[in-house]
């Protein structure tokens, strides 16, 4: 707002939450004056939402959202700048490059918003779409409030945004605030004027002056984090797609960058942001294995090592040629001795736009199929990128055509929307509650954990075999197994069957070659 007087004030519950809100002057299934209204605290559990709208002399209007959670039937206030909203914790997210799906893409993107939903996501990540040259990939941004006319108009990116929300899909935007294009207006004028020019100072410089850039990529100048018009152009930047186009978050690129000019940022990012829409996605590109991130405003971050754009994963892979698979999954996977954060949510990936060819190439079909079972039955969000589901290889840096989107690998489609109806139907596969199991002896080709989650929730015991030969697979129950461990025969969700166990507090289970087993009690007929 410009500082003139507020002189209207409106409030309105949205139309999604658990049950209708009531204020004492009534419901607020429309909109309500005043500056401030008392709420009767529901009886339903979950998330409630409350749009603020207000309007100043000056005819200018600005729009806030606040949420408060019922838990046990007790409301309470979160913690914005650290909880999580509650749909992160069954979210499966999907890459999309946009210019792949067809042209002009927008409308190609939406054309397959129905096979989407079907196999079970609920966000799509969309790559970049702001302005960019024509040669890029689309991180060289050319201006942070344009879309790229090739891929669309505004009329029809929000067309997009709404037929994803129709079908229950949150959309994510991939945002790029530690660096331009050197073709930016901004830096054009930086360079042709100097230091005379207002941009100057809008970009991150050396001693010398001379400006500094990502990596060695010159084309990709730095932005100057203390300068505040940069911070509040790019927080203006992030709001400006939440408030006009709706959308549910961002995968925001280099977040490193930015943290090593100017650490504080992303707090006040974060507020600002949540202030509108508390339900956002803030996704790190970065690695969930620093803390920071997680205590500055993000919610979800990367599956990496500490080098940046470090798979996590990659020296396992070809473990299970070399016995000690298990040893190195586990070790990944849990970030030995460290740890990770009490609130890491981490993002995991087979495939993504920086890691080349894609697994299947690299790997081959069955070893995707048990790793893709890995994949969505651990803590975090699960992410498929564009074409996993069908098989599909190419590397997104070099694939300039549009995709077909066509099963290579039979089955393999259904084989990931089962995966994912399990993860979405049973607790303990969503829960951020799991406990690896360590393998009797060499060889450990078989990598095995129990999941589970509150106590009222039955557990799930997952094995995958990546080897080429069967495993017989002897281990001691973990205690968080529950009552699997007094079981003698439990039940193959993946291959809907019944299979043999020792029990006793030690089990004996058959794993046929490269095969994924998620193993819970027998259905009761």
């Amino acid at each position: 707002m410009n500082g003139a007087a507020i002189v209207e004030y409106g409030w309105a519950a949205r139309e999604d939450n658990p049950a209708p809100l009531q204020s004492q002057v009534g419901e607020l299934n429309s909109e309500i004056s005043g500056q401030s209204i008392s709420i009767i605290p529901p009886a339903v559990d979950g998330e409630y939402y409350i749009r603020l709208r207000v309007k100043d002399q000056a005819g200018k209007e600005d729009a806030s959202t606040a949420y408060f959670v019922v838990e046990n039937g007790q409301p309470r206030i979160p913690d914005y700048d650290v909880e999580n909203p509650a749909w992160l914790e069954t979210a499966v997210v999907y890459g999309v490059i946009p210019f792949l799906f067809g042209s002009p893409a927008f409308e190609a993107v939406a054309n397959r918003l129905d096979d989407l939903a079907d196999l079970g996501i609920n966000a799509i990540w969309l790559g970049p779409i702001n302005v960019h040259p024509a040669d890029d990939y689309g991180y060289a941004v050319e201006d942070y409030f344009g879309l790229d006319p090739a891929y669309g108009s505004n009329e029809d990116f929000r067309a997009l945004v709404q037929a994803a929300h129709e079908r229950g899909i949150r959309v994510l935007m991939d945002f790029v605030p530690n660096h331009t294009s050197n073709t930016h207006p901004y830096f054009r004028d930086a360079e042709q004027r100097g230091p005379e020019s207002p941009y100057w100072d809008f970009y991150d410089r050396d001693e010398n002056g001379d400006y500094t850039y990502y990596f060695e990529w010159t084309h990709l100048p730095n932005l100057n984090y203390d300068n505040p018009e940069v911070r509040q152009m790019m927080i203006e930047a992030f709001a400006y797609w939440v408030r006009e186009f709706d959308v549910d978050g961002f995968r925001v690129d280099v977040v490193w960058g930015v943290k090593e000019r100017r650490p504080d940022f992303w707090l006040e990012w974060r507020r600002e942001l949540k202030r509108i829409k508390p339900d956002l996605l803030l996704l790190a590109e970065a690695t969930a294995r620093e803390p920071y991130y997680f205590d500055n405003g993000f919610d979800v971050a990367y599956d990496w090592t500490y080098q940046p754009g470090g798979w996590a994963w990659d020296v396992v892979w070809d473990a299970y040629k070399y016995r000690l698979l298990s040893y190195n999954l586990t070790v990944a996977l849990t970030n030995r001795p460290e740890g990770f954060h009490p609130d890491a949510l981490i993002f995991r990936f087979l495939n993504n736009n920086d890691t080349g060819k894609r697994f299947i190439t690299r790997h081959g079909e069955a070893v995707t199929r048990v790793a893709t079972a890995l994949l969505l039955t651990l803590p975090g969000i699960p992410c498929l990128y564009t074409g996993d589901e069908y098989g599909l290889e190419f590397e997104p840096y070099q694939q300039l055509e549009p995709l077909t989107f066509e099963e290579k690998f039979q089955g393999l489609r259904d084989y990931h929307k089962k995966l994912i109806a399990l993860r979405k139907s049973l607790p303990s596969l969503h829960s951020r509650l799991w406990a690896p199991i360590t393998p009797d002896a060499i060889p450990q080709t078989v990598f095995s954990y129990v999941r589970y989650g509150e106590p009222s929730e039955a557990p799930v015991l997952v094995l995958l075999n990546f080897s080429e030969e069967t495993a017989e697979f002897e281990f001691d129950v973990p205690a968080e197994a529950g009552a699997l461990a007094s079981r003698d025969t439990l039940y193959d969700l993946l291959a809907e069957e019944e299979v043999s166990v020792a029990a006793g507090g030690r089990m004996k289970i058959s794993v046929p070659a490269q095969i994924a087993r998620i193993l819970a009690e027998a259905p009761v007929e």
